[in-house]
């Protein structure tokens, strides 16, 4: 992989020129990651498990974003580019293998951890391919292509995972391993780690351009938290930034309720078979890879908060019609229920743009380190709100796990528009 040429910037439509053989392993970790786990490792521990076991080890799924620091420091320090993206592919191969032979649930627990830190070193390392190696001017077209294919595995994937969601699901994660194993011996031999960048650490302000469900996409990983963001962070959270903080950390927790439970929530509380949610899982995440840019537009024309608030009530009015839709004792449940959850999807396109645009505007650190802070409190969130649904779930059934969805998103919103942001 060589430095491309300053003097001259292509077409836009010269397609050929932005995209690199290495994406390809990369939309094989989208595939795996964003698409099949979602479907195949909830629907496998609930057969061995109880609903609060899958909110444990979907929790450690998204907890595994942390981990992006620590890959971030080793390759700007050691120049380890190609191995990190490598060996990050292979040890997210090592968690999903392993996984189906583990009995006890602390197990599942530490494998599953193993699994998400591997796929955030494989996504905190990608994007260095793009920055340390092209001129600046090339940064957004390139990460765009890069996030639209790891966006394209995703739906790949969810269908994929529909077609073992059923009576193969040990096979479909072994396939999901393969894949894994696949994805970094091309990526091996598609890279080589870039030279040291001339210029200071780059500091990147791109709105995801991919569904990121509970885990992180290339561009959202890239911003780490550091500690001296930590020194700063009573500063940022007694400000606008902490009240944001705050509400998006219900909102997303909430959230993740939803999409750590979902191909098991729509099967036993609305009758619907797996291959047919993920088949809308997939429909979804296509749909919603179109509404990225007209987000950005939106958020540029109307101003980002009000594109929040629009995107928050999209989802809780999502939210709330999958609660109702379980008192409708009708085959047409499952079906509206499956239109519902589409629409959860759509309002992350709106609420991914607009929010990390908030970020950058309310972060008294400025916001590369806003970022930062924005990413960890993210994947925090994603594991409390995972832990919690599961143990509301494992009481009082999963009814009033969709209720504690509900909850925090009214909560979310209604910080949202109190207070001015």
């Amino acid at each position: 992989m060589q430095p491309t040429s300053t003097t001259s910037t292509p077409a836009r439509f010269a397609w050929g020129h932005w995209i690199e053989p290495w994406y390809l392993p990369y939309a094989l970790l989208g595939a795996v990651v964003a698409g099949m786990i979602p479907i195949l490792l909830p629907l496998l521990v609930n057969q061995a498990g109880s609903a609060a076991q899958v909110g444990l080890v979907m929790g450690m799924v998204s907890l595994g974003g942390l981990a992006a620091p620590v890959w971030g420091h080793l390759a700007d320090r050691y120049r380890l580019h190609r191995w990190l993206l490598t060996g990050g592919l292979f040890l997210t191969t090592v968690g999903l293998a392993a996984f189906l032979f583990a009995g006890q649930p602390i197990l599942w627990l530490i494998l599953a951890l193993i699994q998400s830190i591997g796929a955030a070193g494989a996504a905190t390392v990608a994007n260095l391919f793009v920055v340390e190696v092209h001129p600046k001017e090339e940064w957004d077209e390139r990460i765009g292509w890069l996030q639209t294919f790891y966006g394209g595995g995703q739906v790949v994937g969810l269908m994929v995972a529909g077609i073992f969601s059923q009576e193969y699901l040990r096979l479909g994660l072994w396939i999901a391993a393969g894949l894994t194993v696949l994805a970094g011996l091309l990526a091996w031999l598609t890279t080589h780690t870039p030279p040291p960048p001339a210029e200071g650490k780059p500091v990147l302000l791109h709105p995801p351009h991919s569904g990121e469900w509970a885990i992180s996409s290339p561009s959202r990983l890239f911003h780490h938290i550091s500690l001296k963001s930590l020194g700063r962070l009573g500063v940022s959270l007694r400000s606008t930034f902490g009240v944001f903080l705050t509400g998006w950390v219900l909102t997303f927790g909430g959230a993740a309720v939803v999409f750590s439970f979902y191909p098991v929530m729509m099967q036993k509380v609305f009758g619907l078979a797996p291959s047919i949610s993920s088949a809308a899982f997939a429909l979804a995440a296509g749909l919603g890879l179109a509404l990225y840019t007209p987000a950005g537009h939106w958020s540029e024309r109307w101003g980002a908060p009000r594109v929040l608030r629009s995107g928050l009530a999209l989802r809780l009015l999502a939210f709330a019609g999958l609660f109702g839709l379980q008192f409708l004792h009708s085959s047409v449940a499952g079906w509206l229920a499956a239109v519902a959850f589409i629409l959860v999807v759509l309002a992350w396109s709106l609420l991914s743009v607009s929010g990390t645009l908030l970020v950058a505007q309310l972060s008294p650190a400025g916001e590369g380190e806003g970022l930062g802070v924005f990413n960890a409190a993210s994947a925090l969130a994603g594991m409390i709100g995972a832990a919690l649904g599961g143990w509301v779930a494992g009481v009082w059934g999963y009814p009033a796990a969709l209720l504690l969805s509900v909850g925090s998103t009214i909560l979310g919103l209604a910080l949202f528009s109190i207070k001015s942001i």
